[in-house]
């Protein structure tokens, strides 16, 4: 592919692990292009959200916002809100979220706090932190032809000067991630009125800090997912009244450690009179309604959109912002395949699931790993698309369908490399133990959270590895049983 000048947007997770096997390929040029002061993307917290929304949201610009400047310094470091807020542990234990070649801190608990997995980050951030440049804003990407050859014209920004460059490249990975463009649908009868009427009482979760804001209020939230159930147990312990609105119920013993909140079904519609909201009654009765006057908060814990508004390409991998379009294996863009997108998934171990594809890429752009042709990249497509569990869901997976695909690629990857040619760096393969904290650990950060998240280790919380449990973790069926409220991006 003749591929020697590589940019990589966003030095997060996808970024980082992009950039470690990009470097073990040693390519003549890496540049990472990342629009923060620091690395870790998603996890680099911001004590200040943005605090403005569009309401509904569909197809926003992420602008920064700036810190307060130093003296002489008028207007500070540009920040770009991250969703996380300050009590959060993962819901991931960090014996499988990790890098295959770097574990968390001694002493860690199982489930690491926010600040844990940031730390962690930079710590492996440390061996290609030279080739970042910080505060530094991609503005669009070009394909030009150049001899029937790709080559990617890259418009950055430098966000502390304004100045403004570009540079072309062989190939580009588009590592941007994909929890900054919150989702709010347009689809609930009077939503923009009820906002124009009381700014400010709907937000999202992206703007979420702490449970203090909400303290003494009639709180609505929408959305069971991970995040929104966490946020719920949260906002529980000090509102006046917690109304969750779910699309699918959630399990009586996660409503049970949750504590007190009235489960609901989907909102039908706002209604500006009593600043109320009418509600399906259930979930799954759409013929009987309940309305809920004076409410005095509302937080869609709703997700996110797939939007990379720098990327000029047609068609465009992006339309309605439920999926990446023209890509095989989730990744690989069939009809320029020197664009990768890692990361994309939702509902897997992100890292190491990040690393796999990076193994991938990097490999077939140094020409070890012969690129497959155009006809199999398209049968990989199609077969991504057959897959997919419906609309909107064509980058969710199942339940312990992300450790089969790592090690699909760690196979491929294994296989097809040309044999005799030294460097590179091995893609991560999850063995049997593996897998099977994959399939317990929903049941583990339960636990967890019931014992006062201070258990460093799966056998604290009564979960212990025995070599037959290892059968059951290949059945793909969804067994969380906590979709989130609409089928987007987070």
């Amino acid at each position: 592919m003749n591929i020697s000048r590589v940019a990589v947007i966003g030095a997060g997770p996808s970024g980082l692990s992009a950039a470690k096997y990009l470097l073990a390929e040693r390519f003549q040029r890496i540049d990472i292009f990342e629009k923060q002061s620091e690395v870790g993307g998603v996890w680099y917290y911001s004590a200040t959200p943005s605090g403005t929304v569009q309401i509904p949201q569909s197809d926003p610009q992420d602008a920064p916002i700036y810190e307060p400047g130093k003296e002489g310094d008028s207007r500070g470091k540009p920040v770009f809100p991250s969703p996380m807020y300050d009590d959060l542990n993962t819901n991931i234990p960090h014996t499988l979220m990790k890098y295959s070649d770097l574990a968390f801190r001694d002493g860690c608990e199982i489930f690491p706090t926010r600040q844990d997995v940031q730390e962690y980050l930079v710590r492996y951030a440390r061996d290609v932190r030279h080739l970042v440049k910080f505060s530094t804003q991609v503005t669009n990407v070009a394909l030009r032809q150049d001899h029937q050859r790709d080559q990617w014209d890259v418009l950055i920004k430098n966000l502390l000067t304004g100045e403004e460059t570009q540079e072309t490249y062989d190939a580009v990975v588009v590592a941007s991630g994909h929890y900054s463009t919150p989702y709010i649908p347009d689809s609930i009868e009077n939503i923009s009125e009820f906002n124009a009427a009381y700014p400010g009482l709907i937000l999202h979760s992206k703007l979420y800090r702490n449970a203090e804001t909400y303290r003494d209020k009639k709180v609505v939230i929408i959305g069971n997912g991970p995040s929104g159930l966490d946020i719920t147990h949260q906002i529980q312990r000090v509102s006046q009244r917690l109304l969750l609105s779910v699309r699918t119920k959630t399990p009586p013993e996660m409503l049970e450690h949750i504590g007190r909140v009235e489960e609901i079904g989907q909102i039908k519609r706002f209604l500006i009179e009593d600043r109320a909201i009418e509600f399906y009654s259930d979930d799954n009765d759409n013929d009987g309604t309940t309305i809920e006057k004076d409410i005095d908060a509302v937080l869609f814990c709703t997700g996110y959109l797939y939007t990379f508004p720098f990327l000029s390409l047609s068609p465009p991998p992006v339309t309605d912002g439920r999926r990446v379009r023209g890509l095989a294996k989730h990744f690989l863009h069939v009809e320029h395949p020197t664009l990768a997108f890692p990361g994309l998934p939702i509902k897997v171990i992100p890292f190491p699931l990040a690393e796999s594809q990076a193994a991938a890429f990097a490999r077939l752009w140094s020409g070890r790993l012969p690129l497959p042709p155009r006809a199999t990249l398209e049968a990989w497509a199609r077969a991504d698309a057959d897959a997919a569990a419906g609309p909107g869901k064509f980058h969710v997976f199942p339940k312990g369908a992300d450790g089969r695909y790592i090690n699909e690629l760690h196979e491929w990857v294994a296989r097809d490399t040309k044999k005799g040619e030294a460097g590179g760096k091995e893609p991560p393969f999850w063995d049997e133990e593996m897998l099977w904290q994959r399939s317990i650990y929903a049941e583990a950060k339960m636990q967890f959270e019931k014992t006062g998240r201070r258990a460093k280790t799966l056998e604290e919380l009564g979960f212990r590895y025995e070599p037959a449990e290892a059968e059951v973790v290949t059945a793909p069926e969804d067994v969380e049983k906590t979709d989130p409220h609409l089928d987007v991006a987070g």
